[in-house]
């Protein structure tokens, strides 16, 4: 750990300030006790300011090892006796010597020193006193900030290991359907499934080359959404349509990669799959004041018993907003009269 004032300028400056204080503190002081030795009391006030402030300064260095390297209160307690002792009689010893040295011509020095040596012996004491607590108080801020810093770390950590859990949930949950789709489709129609094939390895380059959570814009989101869409189309013909209405504006948006995927393929699955009629997938995206609604809509049949899933796709979209915008996003669903609406709700950042 560095010296908390010697390493910053602020510091250093609100140092001496303090110090200042102080050493007008004992000027007043002596003045109004000793008024009939002004010249002494000055020289006095300055030879004190220089002088203690500069061993309260090296004193962080013996109290940092010392306090270190004990084991128990009562050793902690015995080096900072041991330490005041040493800081306050060599401040006296430089005082007793260095005023006469500064005014050689005055004679009644002596007196004027015995009649402040118990003043001095208090303030000493009671200034090492505050060294010793704001030195302390430096190293407990210094601890906590550590503290914080390394759970800031730690949580950190966590977040991109489980966004990264989430992602690998998702990729091999669309290849293992696409190829299941590919198997089918070689028997039924070659044609269909080279096709299929060509913009599945598309759309997985693109899904595998974007590393962790690197963001993306939502223009290049949409791209990669709309080469997913053009494989199921594949798959389904006419029964699947799509339609979209984007907002210029918001494409520079930046977001997770792979975030909105698996809410089409939720419409893909309760919607296409439970129909008997031709479903459509809307995409909807505007910005509403500084934030930017990306809607998915299908209709599905509401007379087909509903297909049973295990909601882990709109489970990982909601955990992923919350690791990446936490409270500042957002994702609502409505299903009614026979139309199944996703809107998510992330902040217009580029």
């Amino acid at each position: 750990m560095k010296h908390p004032v010697l390493g910053n300028r602020v510091s250093l400056l609100v140092w001496w300030l303090v110090w200042l204080f102080l050493t007008l503190g004992q000027l007043l002081l002596y003045y109004y006790a000793f008024g009939n030795y002004t010249q002494l009391i000055i020289a006095d006030g300055i030879i004190s300011y220089v002088t203690f402030s500069g061993i309260g300064l090296s004193l962080w260095y013996p109290f940092r090892y010392l306090n270190a390297t004990a084991n128990s209160t009562a050793r902690i307690i015995t080096n900072l006796v041991i330490s005041g002792a040493v800081a306050i009689t060599l401040w006296l010893l430089i005082i007793r010597y260095g005023i006469p040295l500064a005014l050689p011509k005055v004679t009644y020095f002596k007196e004027y020193w015995d009649a402040t040596f118990p003043y001095r012996i208090g303030i000493g004491i009671f200034i090492y006193c505050l060294l010793v607590l704001a030195y302390y108080l430096f190293i407990s801020l210094h601890n906590l900030a550590e503290k914080n810093a390394k759970e800031a770390r730690l949580e950190s950590l966590v977040k991109e290991t489980e966004l990264k859990m989430l992602r690998s949930q998702i990729n091999p949950h669309f290849l293992f359907n696409s190829l299941n789709s590919v198997s089918s489709l070689t028997i039924t129609d070659p044609d269909k499934a080279r096709e299929m094939v060509i913009n599945l390895s598309e759309f997985m380059r693109y899904a595998l080359s974007k590393k962790d959570e690197q963001p993306v814009t939502l223009k290049s989101e949409l791209e990669n959404l709309r080469l997913y869409l053009e494989i199921e189309k594949v798959r389904f013909g006419d029964k699947l349509s799509t339609e979209e209405y984007i907002d210029a504006a918001c494409l520079e948006t930046k977001m997770p990669v792979m975030l909105l995927q698996p809410l089409y393929e939720n419409a893909i699955k309760h919607g296409v799959y439970e129909s008997t009629e031709s479903v459509r997938i809307t995409t909807s995206v505007r910005l509403i004041n500084d934030f930017v609604e990306i809607t998915v809509t299908n209709n599905y049949d509401d007379t087909a018993p509903p297909r049973k899933g295990t909601g882990t796709g709109l489970l990982n979209v909601e955990r992923r907003l919350e690791l990446s915008y936490g409270n500042k996003a957002s994702l609502k669903t409505i299903r009614e009269n026979g139309i199944y609406r996703v809107s998510i709700y992330i902040p217009a950042l580029t």
